[in-house]
Formats: structure tokens, C-alpha cells, sequence
């Protein structure tokens, strides 16, 4: 019986020690100062300050919120395929946020992590005919969070 006991406590401590980790990964906040109005998802947000949080850690494709520190406002993203970071970005190993811009906007279009071994795209208007992008890159810092 004690060994039961035993085996069910340390399975449990792994259980909590699994879940404490699961849940330090989606607390993991950043920060971006973007100059620019921008598309993300179906949503045009203003310039200033964003908090960018993980919410999942769970899929393989994950799921992100930008928060507009200045008016609240916030936004649900749902990543799209992985892709690879960009090997300029993974030499400086700092977070990114890519805008792909336009005469007329600029939407985001790909953020990484600064740490993952995949940096992940989204969802944004298709060019016109004979339309091109300049890609703007945003470094995203650590944030404190809400």
C-alpha cells in the first residue's frame, strides 16, 4: 500500500510540475512600440504600444493575443503554418513582428518568438496586380504583462 501511495504522490508532483511549466510558457509576454496602423486578422488597429501574449501552448499551431496597451483593445490571432525564422533574426535572437506594407497599409504578417524553431505567419489581404510589399520588422522586448 505504501508503495502505491509513494508512486501516486510522485506521479502527481509531476503532474503539477508539468502544469506549472505549460502554464509559465503561455504567460510569456511582449512588447512591441509599432509607428503605424496595421491589419491584423480582420482588424485594423492603431500605432502604439502592443502586449503580445501566447495564450496556447497546447497545439502545434498557436494562438496569440495583441493587446493595444493604450485604448485595451485586443485582438485573437490564430497562427498560420510554421515556418523558418529568418536566419538574420535567429543570429540576433530577438523577438520579431513583420508587417508586409504597402502603398495603402500595412497588415501584420509574421511574428517569432525569439526562442522557437518556428516563427508563424498570418492571415493578410492579398496583393493587387502588379502590387508589392516592403516587409517592416518590429522588435518585440519583454513585457511585464496586464
Amino acid at each position: 500500500m505504501k508503495k502505491l501511495t509513494t508512486k501516486l504522490m510522485i506521479a502527481a508532483a509531476a503532474l503539477v510540475a508539468a502544469a506549472g511549466a505549460a502554464s509559465a510558457q503561455m504567460q510569456t509576454t511582449l512588447t512591441a512600440q509599432i509607428p503605424f496602423e496595421f491589419r491584423a486578422g480582420k482588424q485594423v488597429m492603431a500605432p502604439g504600444a502592443y502586449q503580445v501574449d501566447r495564450l496556447s501552448t497546447q497545439t502545434s499551431i498557436p494562438i496569440y493575443r495583441l493587446l493595444d496597451l493604450h485604448s485595451r483593445r485586443s485582438i485573437v490571432l490564430l497562427a498560420r503554418a510554421p515556418v523558418d525564422p529568418r536566419e538574420a533574426w535567429v543570429a540576433e535572437g530577438r523577438p520579431i513582428l513583420e508587417f508586409a506594407c504597402t502603398s495603402g497599409s500595412c497588415a501584420l504578417a509574421e511574428l517569432w518568438s525569439g526562442s522557437d524553431s518556428s516563427a508563424y505567419t498570418f492571415s493578410r489581404p492579398k496583393l493587387g496586380k502588379g502590387e508589392e510589399a516592403v516587409l517592416r520588422v518590429i522588435p518585440l522586448q519583454p513585457g511585464k504583462g496586464e
